[in-house]
């Protein structure tokens, strides 16, 4: 895997909106689809780095196409086709930007919400229980150690922030208020069961799905799996060999590129530092050991 794409140009494409990874464009003539491009940009702390890591969008677009399959039995998703030489004519001159890293997906009405599942306490739910053990309004067990497993799957959504700016974790109140009451409840019970049947796969692969994010959006009145699904760049992918509870966890995600980037002195603001070739190639590396643990 190598082609390395920073950034999409295709002109005869309306570019619709250009995110910290994928660049999704509009087609002319057809008003229902959108293509969606995985490229190498990589972001940590919400801060786009600026190098990219090589083949990262095939391996993205790869993972999301596998549990698109795997989970269509407890929700349709957006997907047309993943097949090049099926997309609309406009697109077929930009084979080397798009073939292999891009969707032809069904056009939707996003829901404003992060749908995030957790299955161990790590990362800001960590921190946040250390000085409570109420967090985003559930009553945690007492001595919980970072990355133990918590006793059910909590679904802790968020709210989208744009790009550059924090999600924030909100109640499932708020989460009602937002999207009304019954779109609310169904959002939350496909997100786990969503969650629990891809955990238990993974595992059963050597993977521990510690949490992960979803995106939902509405065709009509059809709730559907859009975006990514259960990627390195959406998830957190533990080694279950390795795992041991009280401490933080190798991983297959990015967290190993913000373990580096947390050694530095950065603000965590842009401008992103420059990453040194042995960083990207480790990054480059974990995310494709992820696809193939997860899909061979």
């Amino acid at each position: 895997m190598s082609n390395s794409v920073h950034f999409t140009e295709c002109e005869d494409l309306t570019l619709i909106h250009r995110g910290k990874v994928r660049d999704m464009y509009e087609i002319p003539g057809h008003d229902d689809k959108l293509l969606m491009v995985a490229t190498d940009r990589i972001s940590a702390y919400d801060v786009v780095m600026n190098d990219p890591i090589s083949a990262k969008g095939k391996v993205l677009t790869e993972l999301s196409l596998f549990w698109f399959e795997l989970l269509g039995d407890i929700i349709p998703n957006h997907l047309i086709s993943s097949n090049f030489d099926e997309f609309p004519e406009q697109c077929l001159q930009y084979r080397d930007q798009l073939e292999g890293r891009s969707l032809l997906v069904r056009k939707t009405k996003v829901l404003p919400i992060e749908c995030i599942v957790r299955g161990y306490i790590s990362g800001s739910f960590w921190k946040a229980y250390q000085k409570d053990t109420v967090v985003c309004g559930f009553e945690l067990p007492e001595g919980m150690v970072e990355s133990d497993k918590f006793p059910e799957p909590l679904f802790t959504p968020s709210t989208k922030a744009d790009q550059g700016e924090h999600d924030e974790n909100i109640s499932l109140a708020r989460m009602e208020e937002l999207i009304g009451k019954e779109l609310a409840q169904k959002v939350a019970d496909v997100s786990v069961k969503l969650y629990e049947k891809a955990a238990d796969y993974a595992r059963s692969k050597g993977i521990i799905i510690a949490d992960t994010k979803f995106e939902l959006g509405m065709v009509g009145d059809e709730l559907i799996l859009i975006d990514e699904v259960l990627t390195p760049d959406s998830s957190r992918f533990w080694p279950l060999d390795l795992y041991e509870a009280g401490k933080g966890q190798p991983s297959f995600d990015k967290q190993f590129l913000r373990d580096y980037l947390s050694s530095l002195d950065w603000d965590k603001q842009p401008p992103a530092p420059q990453l040194p070739q042995e960083i990207l190639d480790k990054t480059k590396a974990r995310y494709e050991e992820a696809l193939v643990k997860i899909t061979s």
